[in-house]
């Protein structure tokens, strides 16, 4: 039976990266060393962890720094968010929108360059609508 699921994504600069998802998003670290730290959203338990590309536990040829990942947060507000991000510095890659598949998120980069999309759920339009079916196939 499956107890757990989160994404680990490796990095060249665990603390940076760490202080990123605790300052912008309240994560709260449930361990950390300096090789690794293993992070929680107290409001939701979604789980993100940070790793050390250079770390030995990973096998020989395959300690990279992630690349080519979306790392999706569903917020109450993403107005909100997208003005606090901005006003923090972070680097904003696709400005606030609404999308016709029911989300209106803003994209932004975290330090070691995935891409976050923070998320508010809205109405999508009648086109997508019929997409959702309640049960995943």
């Amino acid at each position: 039976m499956l107890t757990s699921s989160y994404p680990v994504l490796c990095t060249t600069d665990v603390a940076a990266r760490a202080a990123f998802y605790r300052e912008h998003f309240g994560f709260e670290a449930v361990f950390a060393a300096d090789w690794y730290v293993s992070l929680r959203h107290p409001a939701s338990s979604t789980e993100l962890a940070l790793l050390d590309a250079a770390h030995p536990s990973i096998p020989a040829g395959y300690g990279r720094p992630a690349a080519g990942v979306l790392v999706n947060l569903e917020l109450d507000d993403v107005d909100a968010a997208a003005e606090r991000l901005a006003a923090a510095g972070v680097p904003v890659v696709q400005p606030l929108r609404d999308e016709p598949f029911g989300q209106r998120h803003v994209i932004v980069r975290d330090p070691g360059g995935v891409l976050v999309d923070v998320i508010t759920e809205i109405e999508p339009s009648p086109e997508f609508a019929a997409a959702f079916s309640g049960s995943a196939e």
